[in-house]
């Protein structure tokens, strides 16, 4: 009897650290509230909070297609850098990933950079243009 509140006091832990570690990568874009762009070329840095350019950047990120343990091998450095801010709870602080954004001059398509899940993602033709209009064109 003296080994079941043990045993039950490792299984909690590991379940605990399995949750939390499955949730730390995981974002729900409508809790998407603000990005920070970073052009590398033209140096030029701005945030974007207004919600209905941010209702549009969700529904762009949400149809990026995503490859698992990826790295990015680019001739040259991203175009865009852009920091999404999620807010959970208005007490806790937000919480971060950062994209690296590649913009193709041969086909229009767009590749990103998920730092956090090491993943690599791509866009079509068409919701790169939207998103460079977004990030780049505001």
């Amino acid at each position: 009897m003296k080994k079941s509140p043990i045993i039950l006091s490792i299984i909690t832990i590991l379940l605990l650290i399995g949750c939390s570690k499955d949730a730390s990568n995981e974002f729900d874009l409508n809790q998407l509230t603000r990005i920070d762009i970073s052009e590398e070329k033209s140096e030029k840095e701005f945030i974007i909070t207004e919600k209905e350019k941010i209702k549009s950047l969700r529904k762009i990120i949400s149809r990026i297609e995503w490859k698992t343990d990826i790295k990015p091998q680019m001739a040259e450095n991203e175009d865009v850098k852009a920091t999404l801010f999620f807010t959970y709870d208005k007490n806790m602080p937000e919480r971060l990933t950062e994209y690296s954004i590649w913009f193709s001059k041969e086909d229009g398509s767009a590749a990103i950079f998920h730092r956090e899940k090491n993943a690599l993602g791509t866009l079509d033709k068409e919701n790169a243009k939207s998103l460079k209009e977004l990030i780049i064109n505001n």
